[in-house]
């Protein structure tokens, strides 16, 4: 007998014990057990990047639906029909676009209000027709006084390449300042970047419970004079003595408001009264706004 077989011979004679018998079966299903439970971890680890892959998905869904509405007023009305969402409609972009023609930028962004709800009662052509005539006015005109500006500047001796230089641009759009379901108020502006003295700024605030346009009166009461310019003459103190500048009554500074004044309706549904640049305050600090009867 050779010695591989006498090895063999050997090895079939070694008798387990039982014990031993028993731990290799514990031991075997505890590997089981072990690898079921990193089966169910791996399985669990999926399932959550699943729901997290669907939680982006709908994320991504809401920021295109909101865009939607932004852009396309017909999708906005059909969004109408659903639940929920029907507040986010109330503003929409009528008409974009972006133009350059001599070194003159335009940029054009009109807004036109869509009412939701179709048994209020409410319409507002009227105003989507002045926010539209305005818009289409001021950039024309903008447009005529940047060319006037460019053929003065090279009949002086300004050459092509400085004009360029000069980066013209012309913009209208608007601002929100808010959006419930009481209020709507936004501003319309119009700037052109190389002069101050023809830019523009309408506020509309509209009452979607009368689709009536709210004055100060509406929202203060007749003594709405008295207490507005009670209000900003105390505000400006506090302002002036926390470092601010504004201008003195003889240099045009405030003395009270006028009748056009502007404002808007901000999310505490409080008035704030705006002034324009330079107005009643130098430059720099912009538009200078007081809000009425807040905290």
């Amino acid at each position: 007998m050779g010695r591989l077989e006498k090895m063999k011979e050997r090895y079939n004679e070694i008798v387990i014990p039982e014990e031993l018998n028993i731990r290799v079966q514990q031991e075997i299903m505890k590997s089981r057990g072990q690898q079921a439970k990193k089966k169910s971890f791996a399985q669990r680890n999926r399932f959550k990047k699943v729901i997290r892959s669907i939680e982006a998905a709908a994320a991504a869904v809401c920021i295109v639906f909101t865009a939607a509405l932004n852009i396309s007023p017909v999708f906005a009305k059909e969004a109408a029909q659903f639940p929920i969402i029907g507040g986010l409609a109330q503003i929409l972009t009528f008409r974009s676009y972006e133009t350059e023609k001599d070194n003159i930028a335009v940029s054009v962004e009109i807004p036109t209000i869509e009412m939701i709800a179709a048994d209020t009662g409410i319409t507002v052509d009227e105003i989507n027709q002045e926010i539209l005539a305005r818009c289409n006015q001021y950039a024309d005109n903008a447009v005529l006084r940047a060319e006037e500006y460019r053929a003065a500047f090279l009949e002086t001796g300004g050459t092509l390449e400085e004009w360029a230089e000069h980066n013209i641009k012309i913009t209208v759009g608007y601002e929100i300042k808010q959006q419930s379901n009481n209020y709507l108020s936004f501003v319309v502006r119009g700037t052109e970047n190389w002069t101050n003295a023809y830019n523009e700024s309408n506020y509309y605030n509209l009452d979607l419970n009368t689709g009536k346009l709210v004055t100060l009166e509406d929202m203060l009461g007749s003594n709405y004079v008295e207490q507005v310019n009670k209000s900003i003459l105390e505000q400006i103190e506090k302002r002036q003595n926390a470092g601010e500048i504004f201008f003195t009554t003889e240099e045009g500074g405030f003395t009270g408001i006028s009748e056009d004044v502007k404002f808007y309706i901000n999310k505490n549904n409080c008035p704030v009264i705006v002034f324009e640049k330079y107005e009643i305050a130098p430059g720099a600090l912009g538009e200078v706004e007081f809000e009425i009867g807040g905290n």
